[in-house]
């Protein structure tokens, strides 16, 4: 028979101490949400049950989703849907540029699912996004996180052509595991889209920096995040981040280990020494958590 008082204990966290956080109250992330309810957005906070999005409504800001909140490939770390994608809103680029201006950002920061059902696989809807929200906040810094494009360099170049400040796409974890975590994609073309939009970039303004992030806890060795962390740096790599993955389900790709806040401050401090402008290291950085401070350390500007 269970004892009244072991039924009434409270349930312990499967989480260590240092992935526990305070949730934020207040009006603003209501404010937030309202938004993106009446302008019909996604954002990548929700879509990806990303663990710091209380804290990012709360503070006014959301990561745009563009391109439907549904994705074409069935990566095993994202909790975005693989369902069948619909068309594509003409009116979601300036829809985006509305949300950023109403919210006031200083840095807006733009991703999609992916798209490879679209023979551009959604690069001209970047580039129109990203000219929306130009012309509306011209001072803005704008970010842009992109698919793959399956490698095709054209595209990466409509996208480029538009002018974001920050081209990011993710390599996400080692090549070793891409079978098990990302199937669909592959390692080489990931080094390949950004060492091809830093080439672009030479001789223009824009964009001035490229990129990348990866997961750790997945079960990748030492050696093996140091052999990425050189990869990026060889594709020109200028910003890097490195966050714990988390499961989003049962059903995605179980956490292998909880990586320790000292670990993340090593890898911080071995990726500056590797020459990266800028890098963001601990259990709670996703690519685009506190984005506009990350490129601070770029630029010396105040974003935020």
């Amino acid at each position: 028979m269970t004892k009244a008082s072991d039924s009434a204990a409270p349930r312990r966290s499967p989480f260590p101490p240092w992935l526990r956080k305070r949730v934020p109250t207040g009006g603003e992330a209501r404010r937030v949400r309202d938004l993106l309810a009446e302008l019909r957005l996604e954002t990548v906070c929700s879509g990806a049950h990303c663990p710091n999005l209380p804290e990012c409504f709360a503070r006014g800001t959301a990561t745009f989703m563009i391109l439907g909140g549904t994705c074409t490939r069935s990566c095993r770390f994202c909790a975005v849907p693989d369902d069948p994608p619909g068309p594509l809103r003409d009116d979601e680029p300036g829809a985006v540029a509305e949300a950023a201006a109403r919210l006031g950002l200083r840095h807006v920061v733009v991703t999609s699912v992916t798209r490879d059902d679209l023979a551009d696989g959604g690069a001209g809807h970047f580039a129109r996004t990203i000219r929306a929200i130009r012309q509306r906040l011209p001072k803005a810094v704008v970010e842009v996180l992109v698919p793959d494009f399956e490698g095709r360099e054209a595209d990466v170049e409509t996208v480029c052509a538009a002018g974001p400040d920050i081209f990011n796409h993710n390599v996400e974890t080692v090549p070793r595991l891409y079978p098990a975590v990302r199937p669909q994609a592959d390692y080489r073309r990931s080094l390949d889209v950004l060492a091809h939009a830093l080439r672009f970039a030479a001789g223009r303004d824009r964009p001035r920096f490229t990129k990348s992030g990866l997961m750790v806890g997945l079960g990748e060795t030492h050696d093996e995040v140091r052999a990425v962390l050189a990869d990026l740096r060889g594709a020109g790599c200028g910003i890097v981040t490195i966050g714990q993955y988390l499961a989003p389900s049962p059903a995605h790709v179980p956490v292998a280990r909880f990586v320790e806040p000292e670990e993340f401050a090593a890898w911080e401090a071995e990726a500056r020494a590797m020459g990266f402008a800028a890098v963001a290291a601990g259990p709670f950085v996703r690519s685009s958590y506190h984005a506009d401070r990350v490129y601070e350390q770029c630029t010396g500007d105040v974003t935020a």
